[in-house]
């Protein structure tokens, strides 16, 4: 088990730990640069060349982005008649609930765990949160339309291109395949730091919602999961990936959220660090559910 689950764990764990270390120092550390270049950049490339590339046919590919749908839609009305219920603010609290750090923590966790088709199908999924993130939760949070966003997200492009490859069958050039794997490369390994960095320099304020957001998105997302793989019967490698995906601890974006809209922003900043800290504990025995 050890053996298994060490080639997984440690890549990702020894990435953050130098993203936190990296915080503690108090060298400078440029999160707004290194968030444009990630989300602008590393990442339209790391998915063209994922759905390009990937290993698997159309309808299971479109299959997981209607996963994504389905488990954030699930999170949405399950979290919000819960947070009806206890009488909290929903346009503060529901998008961490909902939005689970599928990009910096899942799709590292996806690609060690599953190789490269795990890495493609992790993608299908992450897809459908950012989109949602970069339109839905701005129009949530802050009454704003953001449809100027939607038409200015990189991600959007390269879905679209990646899809069309996929659908027509038609692979990348050589030159192009070269240059969005070394560019997209660089996606992965940056987002690990800029999670590492932001659980050093995070605030840990209000423990009490703070640790009730954090409960509540971990075991939503594990409900969620759990129920979606045994009501489509999922097995092997798509099982594996939507258990991590959907498992996925408060995703860093919903503090910038928070922050930009002042929606709590520091009850968030806290589910962020207890519900990864709790991931992070928690992660064998994920895995070990997920992995085949």
């Amino acid at each position: 088990m050890f053996q298994q689950l060490l080639p997984i764990i440690a890549p990702v764990m020894v990435a953050v730990l130098i993203g936190w270390g990296w915080a503690r120092s108090g060298v400078p550390f440029e999160r707004e640069f290194l968030t444009s270049l990630v989300m602008n950049i590393g990442v339209p490339c790391l998915i063209l060349q994922g759905i390009a590339t990937l290993d698997a046919t159309t309808p299971t590919f479109m299959f997981m982005v209607g996963v994504g749908v389905l488990a954030h839609g699930a999170c949405a009305a399950v979290g919000g008649l819960i947070l009806r219920a206890l009488g909290q603010p929903l346009r503060s609290y529901l998008p961490p609930v909902v939005f689970g750090n599928a990009g910096n923590l899942g799709l590292p966790l996806c690609l060690f765990a599953f190789g490269a088709e795990g890495l493609g199908l992790a993608l299908g999924y992450y897809l459908v949160g950012s989109v949602a993130q970069f339109v839905i939760a701005p129009l949530f949070q802050g009454r704003q339309a953001a449809w100027r966003v939607l038409l200015q997200t990189p991600i959007i492009y390269a879905a679209v291109a990646g899809l069309l490859l996929l659908v027509t069958g038609t692979p990348l050039p050589l030159w192009m395949a070269n240059t969005v794997g070394l560019v997209g490369g660089l996606a992965i390994p940056l987002m690990l730091l800029a999670l590492g960095h932001a659980l050093g320099t995070l605030p840990v304020v209000s423990l009490a919602p703070a640790c009730g957001l954090a409960a509540l998105r971990l075991l939503m997302g594990l409900g969620v999961g759990a129920l979606i793989t045994a009501a489509f019967g999922l097995e092997g490698v798509i099982r594996g990936v939507v258990i991590i995906q959907t498992a996925m601890p408060v995703a860093v974006f919903n503090y910038l959220l928070a922050a930009r809209y002042d929606r709590h922003p520091a009850e968030v900043a806290g589910a962020i660090v207890v519900s990864t800290l709790l991931a992070f504990l928690l992660l064998p025995l994920l895995l070990l559910w997920a992995l085949p």
